[in-house]
């Protein structure tokens, strides 16, 4: 067997980000063996023997000589089994058995399985977007994700033995799947299918025009995760680029990206026994957490107060900045998480404090305390507050339908067209101060200022007003807002009763 070396393209993921990473292989006299330098993990190591499996059952010569694979840089930390397949494309092109024209202006990622199969490996996507920025082609396994990519030539291969194949690369490889044009997904829940509540119907509507956060509070059965649910169905389809930036996400997560590439915007509904690592990201190596899976979507957290308060204290950050810095010894990583919140809790232990037909057995401390795990500060940067009553029998049981939500889309798509309007002509300067921004009549300011005084506003929430109100006279397609938008925009921050907000 002739005795040589040869380069690999590959990549490691980090974070969100793709990393590439040459693979040397050199095969040499010596003691027989595999040696894998540039500070793999364990996965990495572990390829060893799935290589020699792979490769042997394939119908290929593993040497029987001494083989180093070398990771470059060096410096940078390695991690996942997407190696095995340029490991093994190296020592075949290093000793021969394929042409080494395989290995040049191609990038590799994939598992191996022990019979020679290629199996899919989470980050494909990136990994192709990393292909691209470096002008070669990008191989993956032939289950990976499909990949809405265009301007990059993508490949497939299934199995290793097809490496064999006369007539080279051109054979061996099959044109990758591209992302459809359209996603066939199951028909979401409808708001038309919920009787009543059209107060908080209304309320998700100027929610999902500002993309504003929002907190229902209600007994139990009164409809909060019946509301929440529904939220998607009002929402505009992902552009170009936000589809591209949540495919990555759920791409480096393993999470599938199906509908997400077919403009669906993401939902995700953690259970409250999440952890911080779960939520906000973390781990090792270092994952997305569900606010960064909602990225450009809903993250929707039901039975607020019994997440954890250091849970849920850990996504005020990322709740203003839209991304979240996760710090290592090895350096930082930092997640995309432009979200939009949608909470709700009950108002008390019992769940029934205000209900006009339940008694609730909680005493005032109790329902206090209950409140305050929330958190002031979260609370603060929550734009809508919002009292969800049960809906009477008798309404419940009617057969006439409320207001949909192509009804209520209509109104969401109306005021981001004339948001954006406003924004080209130079109406939402943000080097204005706030009332000039967002164009407060002088009736209105005196409005704002009447009630920040009366209820003691922060900065923050006389901001947060005077955004939902901006929203709102955007669907009213109005240049300015006025003490009516502002007085509407006011209820849905001011509540009512013990621990009222």
């Amino acid at each position: 067997m002739k005795l040589g070396q040869c380069a690999v393209m590959s990549a490691t993921v980090r974070g969100v980000e793709v990393v590439p990473v040459t693979v040397e292989v050199v095969v040499s006299g010596g003691l027989p063996g595999v040696s894998i330098v540039g500070m793999p993990d364990a996965a990495i190591q572990e390829a060893r023997e799935r290589v020699r499996a792979a490769l042997r059952a394939s119908g290929f010569t593993m040497p029987n000589e001494k083989v180093v694979v070398n990771l470059a840089p060096g410096n940078l930390k390695k991690t996942g089994s997407g190696f095995d397949l340029p490991i093994a494309m190296g020592i075949l092109a290093a000793t021969q058995q394929i042409d080494p024209a395989w290995a040049r202006d191609t990038l590799y990622v994939g598992e191996l399985a022990l019979d020679g199969r290629v199996r899919a490996v989470p980050g494909a996507l990136a990994c192709a977007i990393c292909a691209r920025s470096l002008g070669v082609d990008f191989v993956c396994a032939a289950d990976s994700d499909p990949v809405p990519l265009d301007d990059v030539r993508i490949f497939s291969l299934g199995h290793m033995w097809e490496a064999a194949r006369e007539g080279g690369a051109a054979a061996a490889l099959a044109p990758h799947r591209r992302a459809p044009r359209a996603v066939r997904c199951e028909p979401m829940p409808d708001y038309g299918e919920v009787s009543g509540h059209e107060v908080a119907k209304r309320a998700f509507q100027i929610a999902a025009a500002g993309g504003h956060g929002l907190l229902m509070m209600g007994p139990p059965g009164s409809g909060k995760t019946m509301l929440a649910s529904r939220m998607p169905s009002i929402l505009p389809p992902l552009s170009a680029d936000e589809m591209l930036e949540a495919a990555v996400v759920h791409s480096v997560a393993g999470e599938p990206i199906e509908s997400v590439i077919g403009g669906m915007r993401p939902f995700r509904s953690p259970h409250h026994s999440a952890s911080l690592a779960g939520l906000v990201g973390g781990g090792s190596p270092i994952r997305p957490g569900e606010i960064s899976l909602a990225h450009q979507g809903v993250l929707f957290l039901d039975e607020l107060p019994e997440f954890r308060t250091s849970v849920l204290q850990g996504i005020r950050q990322p709740l203003e900045a839209g991304s979240v810095t996760i710090t290592r010894a090895d350096g930082n990583v930092l997640f995309p998480a432009r979200f939009m919140l949608v909470a709700a809790a009950n108002p008390c232990p019992c769940g029934y404090f205000g209900d006009e037909d339940h008694d609730c057995t909680c005493t005032v401390p109790q329902i206090r305390t209950y409140q305050n795990r929330i958190g002031g500060p979260l609370m603060d940067r929550i734009d809508i507050h919002l009292d969800v009553h049960r809906t009477a029998p008798a309404q419940v049981l009617a057969s006439e339908r409320g207001t949909s939500s192509e009804e209520l889309r209509v109104g969401v798509m109306q005021a981001r067209a004339f948001a954006a309007w406003r924004r080209e002509r130079g109406m939402a300067d943000g080097r204005a101060g706030l009332a000039e921004r967002h164009a407060v009549t002088d009736e209105g300011r005196a409005f704002l200022v009447s009630v920040a005084e009366l209820h003691a506003m922060s900065g923050r929430a006389i901001a947060r007003v005077a955004g939902v109100a901006r929203t709102i006279a955007d669907m009213d397609e109005s240049e300015t807002v006025s003490s009516e938008h502002l007085a509407e925009a006011v209820g849905y921050r001011v509540r009512s009763g013990v621990g009222g907000c």
